[in-house]
């Protein structure tokens, strides 16, 4: 197309294809559109039209009538089939048909993205398909046999399914169990670690994966590594439909929105009790609620060995702050530093100078307006900006 629009105007001096990337994107997120751009803006440039052979592989929604003033200020055409010829931006009927293509693209692309998802999720509840991915810790992908597409089975592609793998399947149980006794994730997480076991490695089919260390409170729990009895597919990205891809802000998807296969599509790690009864297990309770407990100092009380915030705590009636480094992480104990304790009434005593006359909670106010910190080492209360 873009061969027979410009016979007889000129000649094609270079080609700039994106392969494999959504017309979605902004043209500055396209590797190949971006380097056009940028070709457009070079002064010694080797071409003064753009011609585009197919408009929905191009753009979509608004994205030429936010690209033509850029190529107008660049002195660069912008030619089109659809138009015989340049684009003019100020024609009524150019305009007309802008509007007419941008949403053409953009319901083709809306339209797609429906039936496939549509597809796999019938090909899910009604097949237990395996729909690829990451396979979850505790399980390895194995050959499920020729591809039900006869096209697909020609072109050489086979099913996949999940299977146990054994070492990392034998360590699942092991987390369900030690979890079922009431440890805690941190202390089960910390104990893997300890091991050296890489949890879970990175597989070929997921090059972002490392799979240096067992996550913590802070990431996914042991808990969320394997699977329930059925697949369930509960991935999702929050987004409207005309949101580019990669904008959109990831979450997992309530449990009433999981696709879950009509049978067991592999063997599962553990029972269904088992692992209801672990999702169940709650965080260990803290003190009982006691309108008398009042920390004035929450939040600017820091530790100078490691740098954290320290934690309020109650102790022998009396309000207090403690660093334990890290002891509740997931990462090694290694050397680390004793525990740091001070009591309110001692760093309110040390940083009496600064306020003068004030109250305890004037004073600790004081030091929150002001942006100041209070850091505290094992026998020194120091107050910082």
């Amino acid at each position: 197309m873009a061969t027979d629009l410009s016979t007889g105007h000129g000649r094609i001096t270079a080609e700039f294809i994106d392969v494999g990337c959504s017309r979605r994107r902004s043209w500055t997120s396209r590797p190949e559109a971006a380097a056009l751009l940028d070709a457009a803006a070079d002064q010694n440039r080797q071409f003064d039209a753009v011609v585009v052979g197919e408009y929905e592989r191009a753009f979509c929604g608004q994205q030429l009538r936010d690209l033509l003033p850029v190529f107008a200020g660049h002195g660069v055409q912008l030619w089109l089939p659809e138009f015989h010829g340049p684009v003019n931006r100020t024609d009524p009927a150019h305009q007309a048909l802008m509007l007419l293509l941008g949403s053409q693209a953009t319901r083709e692309a809306q339209r797609s993205r429906f039936r496939v998802s549509a597809a796999m999720r019938t090909q899910v509840v009604e097949q237990g398909r395996y729909q690829g991915g990451r396979p979850l810790y505790g399980y390895r992908l194995a050959d499920a046999g020729p591809h039900p597409n006869l096209a697909h089975a020609r072109w050489g592609r086979r099913l996949r399914r999940l299977e146990p793998a054994p070492e990392s399947a034998r360590r699942v149980r092991w987390i369900f169990a030690q979890r079922l006794t009431g440890r805690s994730v941190a202390s089960i997480a910390r104990e893997i670690n300890d091991a050296a076991c890489r949890a879970p490695p990175a597989p070929t089919r997921n090059e972002t994966a490392t799979g240096e260390h067992a996550d913590g409170p802070s990431g996914p729990l042991p808990a969320s590594w394997p699977t329930p009895a059925t697949p369930a597919a509960r991935s999702g990205t929050a987004r409207p439909p005309t949101t580019p891809p990669g904008h959109g802000q990831r979450r997992r998807n309530d449990r009433a929105d999981w696709v879950v296969s009509r049978k067991a599509a592999h063997k599962p790690l553990v029972s269904e009790a088992e692992f209801l009864a672990v999702q169940n297990i709650a965080a260990s309770p803290g003190p009982a609620r006691d309108t008398r407990r009042r920390y004035l100092l929450t939040g600017l009380v820091r530790c100078q060995v490691c740098g954290r915030r320290m934690e309020p705590y109650w102790a022998h009636h009396r309000a207090a702050y403690r660093c334990r480094h890290g002891r509740t992480s997931a990462w090694p104990a290694g050397d680390r530093p004793i525990a740091v304790y001070q009591r309110e009434d001692h760093i309110l005593a040390a940083i009496r100078p600064h306020g003068g006359d004030a109250e305890p909670k004037q004073l600790a106010q004081r030091v929150r307006d002001a942006g100041m910190v209070i850091i505290c080492s094992p026998g020194r209360v120091v107050l910082r900006p």
